[in-house]
């Protein structure tokens, strides 16, 4: 069978897979571990294992790579559907669904393929199905850098009768250690790639991130999809979401906030101990705290954080041609306009030319906003930072000219100077001071 000829390795799940079946090869994690963090099968991680020693990278790219699925539903039968829940079968669960769309509208389909096309479409299913109650405690990862849990908790952080603060955190879920921390008005995604940021400067890039199901991390799958996501047949990625994927790193949502007790555990020892010390420093606001926080992480490491079961760190490091300060940023797609600058919030960025002079006029590129606020853009593969453009220059106009004053009055000659005026007090006959009706 063809591999790709193109570099498997540019794609950020080729290299996590590579990442981890070298672990595997190498005796550092079993068979079982490398098919939870791959979220496969034992058997098709030795498949993988056996393709990628024979084949290289490339051998861990499917071979129908690329092309469009042979038993894909037609868009026309998809909108059909999605229109018939919508008018017609509005409160008819899934499994029923299907019998009646075969019965009445004789449209053959699967109630798997049903589901997702109406997930999709942001149609929901009338009749939820419960997750069953039983839980199992899940073993800690064995190595660390392996699962990274992140939350973000809102508390009263400088005391009862101060307002409410986000506290945004990543802890390490085979040492127990806090990798990063921020505090923040709202749980945001700048709070998130903050955090990531400190994690990758002090230790390297995660295998997997464990997280809740915010929107922070996700696009909601019953949400409409947009003009362009409908274009592209691709959904949408949020800005963290996006900054996974450029890193490498997978992302595992928990099902429910005792599914990541580690890191649920963790803000109730910082809602303890944390709140205590902030009140000691006297310190009320979050700039304060935010300087505070390195320095206390320290000792809180040093006094709940384990060691790992096995020594040897899974801490990936950067790519070549990949930072953090990069990555874990806002990015933005602009277009060069003719006068070689990008818009930006009411402003325009110049846009330096290409080497050999020509003009990038059309051309689209990546604009990105980093933490420190400067703004920078993808140009022939590397980054540049961008300045504000100059001012365009003003429109000149013909203005009114005002009339020059006569010389005999500017030199006092001729007619007396005019006397101000006074107010004159109507008489008691006067017509304005009489009624209508005498009038």
């Amino acid at each position: 069978m063809e591999r790709p000829t193109d570099d498997p390795l540019g794609d950020p799940r080729i290299r996590r897979r590579v990442d981890v079946l070298a672990h595997l090869r190498d005796g550092a994690i079993d068979l079982e571990t490398a098919a939870t963090v791959l979220a496969m099968s034992t058997r098709q991680v030795r498949r993988l294992l056996a393709s990628w020693l024979s084949h290289g990278p490339a051998g861990l790219v499917h071979g129908n790579h690329g092309r469009a699925p042979a038993n894909r539903t037609d868009t026309d039968v998809r909108n059909r559907i999605a229109e018939l829940t919508r008018e017609k079968y509005e409160d008819v669960n899934r499994a029923h669904l299907a019998e009646l769309l075969k019965r009445q509208e004789h449209i053959d389909i699967e109630e798997r393929t049903l589901r997702r096309i109406l997930d999709e479409a942001g149609r929901p299913s009338p009749r939820p199905h419960r997750a069953p109650g039983h839980r199992s405690r899940r073993e800690r990862a064995p190595r660390e850098g392996q699962l990274l849990q992140v939350d973000g908790s809102k508390h009263r952080w400088f005391g009862p009768d101060r307002p409410f603060a986000t506290l945004v955190g990543a802890i390490d879920d085979a040492t127990s250690r806090v990798t990063g921390g921020t505090f923040r008005q709202e749980e945001d995604s700048a709070g998130y790639l903050v955090t990531l940021t400190q994690t990758a400067a002090a230790f390297g890039l995660p295998w997997t991130l464990y997280s809740d199901r915010h929107g922070i991390f996700h696009r909601d799958p019953r949400r409409p999809p947009t003009l362009t996501e409908q274009l592209t047949g691709k959904r949408g990625l949020t800005q963290v979401g996006r900054a996974l994927e450029v890193a490498g790193i997978g992302w595992w949502p928990a099902s429910s906030p005792e599914a990541k007790g580690r890191v649920e555990r963790l803000w109730g020892t910082l809602q303890d101990r944390l709140v205590t010390e902030l009140r000691l420093e006297s310190i009320t606001t979050i700039d304060d705290a935010n300087t505070f926080l390195p320095g206390y992480l320290v000792r809180h490491n040093e006094r709940f954080a384990v060691p790992p079961a096995d020594p040897e760190p899974g801490w990936r490091p950067w790519t070549d041609g990949l930072s953090a300060e990069s990555v874990f940023a806002f990015w933005y797609q602009r277009t060069v306009t003719r006068d070689h600058t990008l818009a930006w919030a009411r402003e325009a960025l110049s846009v330096p030319r290409r080497s050999d002079g020509r003009s990038r006029a059309g051309q689209a590129v990546t604009l990105a906003e980093r933490l420190d606020g400067s703004l920078w853009a993808e140009l022939d593969g590397r980054w540049e930072r961008l300045a504000l453009a100059p001012a365009s220059a003003s429109v000149l106009r013909a203005r009114k000219a005002q009339r020059a004053p006569a010389t005999k009055v500017e030199a006092g000659e001729g007619r007396a100077e005019p006397q101000p005026r006074g107010r004159s007090k109507p008489a008691a006959d006067h017509p304005w001071r009489r009624s209508p009706k005498l009038r």
